[in-house]
């Protein structure tokens, strides 16, 4: 199969996905992920294995689109202003989840994939996704306060603590990145500040990479005075970003994440965001269908036996985090009794950096995608109905 017409199927059968998702009251996400999911090798083989490789450049691209938005979030007036409960709720939920998992997976790993050895399987994978698991999906948490126009503290805290939370998840899995791949090598004698020390120089330079960028960038949309010429540089360097970092062996996350926070604080043009947000949906048609694409019914049992510990791992230790965050801030009470209902969706970042994963770890990467893939649907199904709870219990919702 080329590759127009795989993408060409992609897109349209991913669409009518979304939109049967949307009829049953789901996100569209997990209707693309279930089309890809379909379209597999695994189940119709409609999308053959070898076009899936050959499309892997626009999941690269879909990352850096993700991460110049999510960059585009961290206003500085804003980050300021989130106040100390904010501050210590985002940490607690975020290392809450990082940690409960990682000990999860770690503890419960030999009882589901035996025969393996602790230090190259079980603790990388666990440490990975423990990391991966700290993201929270700004768009469900949106698209439902919307619904509802909600409005009162426990939105406003909400709001705060999303806007960041994919931005930890990216450093949190840049860090557990450099302090796996010793490990499954085999090279785990190496200093720990070798293992730390060089995912932190890998995160200063793909941010250093990302500002040079954002300089450009910002001297040249002065001279743009149309919005599709707009669009134009602003896609152009995003894409040429991700390519320098992928050929310096540095994260374009990071770096694409750095161009947003740049430009928002130094220009302030909303346009700069709007424009790639035109886009943004036929992207994220591809990347999550693409994603779905990566099933494999052969790991469905172990994979699903871990993506139902994930989901359960995972949203306990955001819930106890966040509760524990507002405790200790002394945040309003519907804070700390619902904010942790709803921090629990979870989509794009969290599925890229699944595939990131997938493909730097591939001893353990194939098991760890399914299971990332199929707690994301569990997560779509479960999470928007408790944010609304949350947002209704904490009387800030309107019918």
């Amino acid at each position: 199969m080329n590759q127009l017409l795989a993408i060409g199927i992609i897109t349209i059968v991913g669409f009518l996905g979304g939109l049967a998702a949307g009829k049953l009251k789901l996100p569209r996400i997990t209707g693309y992920i279930i089309v890809g999911v379909l379209l597999s090798p695994s189940l119709l083989n409609i999308i053959p294995e070898d076009a899936i490789g050959h499309l892997a450049v626009i999941t690269d691209l879909a990352l850096g689109v993700i991460a110049y938005l999510i960059g585009g979030t961290l206003k500085a007036e804003s980050l300021r202003g989130l106040g100390r409960s904010v501050a210590w709720i985002t940490l607690f939920q975020s290392l809450g989840a990082w940690f409960l998992v990682t000990v999860a997976f770690a503890l419960l790993g030999p009882l589901i994939i035996p025969g393996e050895t602790f230090w190259q399987l079980y603790f990388p994978m666990a440490f990975i996704i423990g990391a991966i698991s700290c993201a929270t999906a700004p768009a469900a948490t949106m698209a439902i306060i919307s619904e509802y126009k909600a409005r009162g503290p426990l939105t406003t805290t909400l709001l705060a603590v999303v806007a960041i939370d994919d931005a930890i998840a990216v450093v949190a899995f840049a860090v557990a990145q450099g302090i796996c791949q010793p490990l499954v090598n085999e090279t785990g004698s190496s200093p720990f500040s070798e293992m730390v020390g060089t995912p932190l120089l890998h995160m200063v330079e793909a941010a250093a990479v990302g500002v040079a960028f954002a300089a450009a960038l910002v001297y040249i949309s002065k001279l743009v005075r149309t919005r599709p010429l707009l669009l134009v540089v602003v896609f152009g360097a995003i894409v040429l970003c991700t390519g320098v970092t992928i050929h310096l062996g540095v994260s374009p996350i990071l770096a694409c994440m750095a161009i947003g926070l740049v430009v928002t604080n130094k220009l302030g043009r909303e346009e700069m965001f709007l424009v790639v947000e035109e886009i943004e949906d036929v992207l994220y048609v591809i990347f999550f269908v693409l994603a779905g694409l990566h099933f494999d019914l052969s790991v469905l049992e172990i994979s699903g036996i871990l993506a139902l510990l994930l989901v359960l791992f995972r949203c306990t230790g955001k819930y106890a985090g966040a509760r524990a965050g507002a405790t200790i801030s002394r945040a309003p009470s519907t804070v700390r009794k619902y904010l942790g209902f709803a921090l629990l969706p979870k989509a794009g970042v969290t599925v890229g950096l699944a595939l990131l994963a997938a493909s730097e770890f591939p001893s353990f990467g194939l098991i760890m995608l399914n299971a990332v893939l199929a707690s994301t649907v569990l997560n779509e199904l479960l999470a928007p109905p408790l944010t609304k709870y949350a947002l209704f219990k904490a009387g800030e919702a309107s019918k």
